[in-house]
């Protein structure tokens, strides 16, 4: 399978998207420093074990498009509130 853009422990998480589909990392960059929550998640089976807290590797836009960006992002309570 693809490439491991997850920075943890667990590597069983292959890729994160976050809830809306930002087709640039300074768009998404711009919403959370507007105040937006966004909030994340991994597509398909494997979903459901992302973190709420902590350090995640985002990418976008979202599949089928190819991706074009990766963010790390810093998450508490299961958004994000910091991107780098």
């Amino acid at each position: 399978m693809g490439v491991d853009h997850y920075k943890s422990k667990d590597r069983s998480v292959k890729s994160i998207y976050t809830d809306r589909n930002f087709k640039t990392k300074k768009a998404l960059k711009d919403a959370v420093a507007n105040g937006d929550k966004i909030g994340f998640y991994q597509p398909g089976s494997f979903g459901g074990n992302e973190p709420q807290n902590g350090t995640i590797t985002l990418e976008g836009p979202h599949y089928p498009e190819p991706h074009k960006w990766y963010a790390t992002a810093e998450v508490k309570d299961g958004y994000i509130i910091k991107v780098k």
